[in-house]
């Protein structure tokens, strides 16, 4: 097992748990014991859970959001498809108001040799694409949530209603055809409905898992997206689901 995996698998074995020992754990993942407790300080390190003496208690509350550095190795080549396949959605001219998580991030490393004009709501996002050769970079006002930095609050929202974009391509932490694109985080939400607002071709971006999921905080329903950008992973009866409500779903 990676250790992305593991700690991912170490994560979700804490907070179902409450709190759990290094020896279940060790068992869990056949990692030795030693190797549990450099993943425990590392995951302690993130603000994901609590050492204490042979084992940890979990610091996240059912239904949040997992940290932006376990996230952003998870099922990266899936990422890297999906953003490939994006990327070919998106003409040379257009301009694009990308948002924020890890999906979108590797959507950002595959514009940056493209002639486009790009916002991006996360300052990860903005790291990447600066220095980029023929594309204009345009950065927004805001807050950006730590470890996620992502760009929230008036001055985001403010920023994207004063522009129109050709195209938003809008990251989620859930998407179905019963409960529309659902994020974690009300702040976050109310950034993507704005950039939705803005724009006038919607591209979701969700790996597979996430289709079968849905979050807190209601965006939008699947009738405002023109198309999802899935992997095989995704449920049959959802990918067929979001094709009967008129959405393009593309799989990678």
């Amino acid at each position: 097992m990676v250790s992305a995996d593991r700690l991912r698998q170490i994560t979700e074995a804490v907070r179902g748990a409450g709190s759990i020992g290094v020896a279940e754990l060790s068992a869990l993942t056949g990692a030795s014991e030693m190797t549990i407790r450099r993943d425990l300080e590392t995951l302690a390190g993130q603000g994901i859970l609590e050492r204490y003496r042979g084992g940890a208690r979990s610091l996240l509350l059912r239904g949040d959001e997992p940290p932006f550095a376990l996230r952003v190795q998870e099922g990266l080549e899936v990422k890297r498809r999906i953003a490939a396949e994006v990327a070919g959605l998106i003409a040379d001219g257009e301009s694009v108001v990308l948002d924020s998580g890890t999906t979108c991030l590797e959507v950002a490393r595959a514009l940056e040799h493209r002639r486009l004009t790009v916002l991006p709501l996360s300052l990860h996002a903005v790291n990447a694409l600066t220095g980029a050769p023929h594309l204009t970079l345009l950065v927004p006002g805001g807050r950006p949530r730590q470890g996620e930095l992502a760009l929230t609050g008036p001055l985001t929202e403010a920023s994207l209603a004063a522009l129109r974009f050709d195209t938003a391509v809008i990251g989620c932490c859930g998407l179905n055809a019963a409960n529309g694109l659902t994020a974690y985080d009300l702040d976050d939400a109310a950034v993507k409905r704005t950039a939705i607002a803005s724009a006038r071709r919607i591209i979701a971006v969700a790996d597979g898992a996430k289709l079968s999921r849905t979050a807190l905080a209601f965006v939008t329903p699947v009738s405002a997206l023109h198309a999802v950008v899935t992997d095989e992973a995704a449920p049959d009866g959802e990918v067929d689901a979001l094709a009967a409500a008129g959405v393009h779903v593309r799989q990678v």
